[in-house]
């Protein structure tokens, strides 16, 4: 990779990390919410999912723009919104109405940075090279949303969620400004040719390779958003349950290092894939996650460290196909349309994303609260989920 290209992927992995690094402040903050709201189990799902609900319409439209305009506009607006979201939640938001429309904000400016962010790096990539690229930019992601759980329970502990929330909103702002400055005014050299409608996903559907990737993804984010949105009030409870050691961090550090555990695994599952086949790793991953879902709750009554440690794997397991079944969209996409299939890749994924968090949150309600049983159910139904996905990944893929 060319320095100068390499400068250019780095800068955008940056801004991409400060862009993230407030986006799950409110999951690592939630037994705290849920206590000071009186929220139900099924409205801290609500609020945590409507992030993801949010993006799912406004990722077709912003990317797909990207495919005609320079995708610095679309960047711009993405990493603004974040940042008013970021600082409205601070001020603003006193209850669960307002705290949506703050959460809602967020998601559709996640919509406008992620994989806006994503494709100005692979539009100026190929080959290994390109893969390589969005490996890195899956772990800078990766590794803001895990520091974000210790940086927000850290900046709560000394100073309370209100401050934790501007830190992510100056954070936002300063990704503003590294794309102002580096991201391109003109627009991709890969924009242009035959004028298709803004949201005519109809060739995207045709290609096969990548609507298998796409599944895929799907539920590789539902599960992912479920445990991200639940862990810290999955150990906190369990904690609460069973006591623990006070040698042991608390549960916010303790998903933050689940978190960069799952970096190095995807990073090594990319690399994986390229020499033993993308195909081959997202089964063993999927199998895996769907084997631990079925586990972990079931422990929040048998040991607080067999807790983290279930928590700790399944985070893992399903970190080890992220990397892979982006990149494999990426691949796969026809090059005119790169811009709308990674839209429909983000925004079927996002949909996922939206159902785990809500799912669990509902379960736990239906089970009677978050006691052993509520969950054994409200984790264990993912295994479903993600086996069901795995089954129809593959038959398309091999159609």
């Amino acid at each position: 990779m060319p320095p100068g290209i390499r400068g250019f992927v780095a800068a955008i992995v940056a801004a991409q990390v400060l862009t993230q690094i407030g986006a799950f402040t409110l999951p690592a903050l939630l037994p705290a919410y849920i206590a000071a709201w009186s929220l139900s189990k099924t409205e801290a799902g609500w609020l945590v999912g409507i992030f993801f609900a949010a993006y799912v319409p406004a990722v077709p439209v912003l990317l797909a723009l990207t495919d005609r305009v320079p995708a610095r506009r679309v960047y711009l607006v993405g990493t603004g919104l974040t940042a008013l979201s970021h600082l409205g939640f601070a001020v603003l938001a006193d209850g669960f109405w307002s705290g949506m429309a703050m959460r809602a904000l967020a998601g559709f400016g996640w919509a406008g940075a992620y994989m806006p962010g994503l494709k100005a790096i692979a539009d100026r990539l190929e080959g290994a090279a390109q893969s390589r690229a969005v490996s890195w930019h899956a772990a800078g992601v990766g590794i803001a949303g895990a520091v974000s759980f210790a940086l927000a329970g850290a900046v709560d502990h000394f100073a309370g969620p209100r401050a934790a929330f501007l830190v992510g909103a100056i954070a936002a702002g300063i990704a503003f400004g590294i794309a102002l400055l580096i991201l391109p005014a003109t627009p991709s050299a890969n924009t242009g040719g035959a004028r298709r409608a803004l949201l005519d996903f109809r060739p995207v559907f045709r290609n096969r390779r990548a609507m298998a990737w796409i599944i895929g993804y799907t539920v590789h984010t539902w599960e992912l958003a479920a445990l991200r949105a639940w862990a810290v009030t999955f150990l906190t409870a369990t904690i609460a349950r069973l006591g623990a050691a006070v040698w042991l961090p608390n549960p916010t550090i303790l998903f933050t290092c689940a978190g960069l555990l799952g970096i190095v695994v995807s990073i090594t599952g990319n690399e994986t894939a390229q020499r033993h086949g993308r195909g081959r790793v997202v089964v063993w991953a999927m199998t895996a996650a769907a084997a631990l879902s079925l586990l972990t709750g079931w422990t929040t009554g048998a040991s607080v460290l067999l807790a983290v440690v279930a928590v700790l794997a399944w985070n893992a397991a399903m970190y080890l196909d992220s990397s892979a079944l982006t990149a494999g969209t990426v691949q796969a996409a026809d090059r005119e349309l790169r811009g709308a299939t990674m839209g429909l890749h983000s925004m079927a994924g996002y949909a996922g994303g939206f159902l785990g968090p809500l799912g669990v949150g509902l379960g736990l309600d239906l089970a009677g609260g978050d006691g052993v049983l509520g969950w054994g159910l409200a984790f264990g139904h993912l295994a479903l989920v993600t086996l069901a996905g795995l089954v129809v990944l593959r038959l398309l893929a091999r159609e």
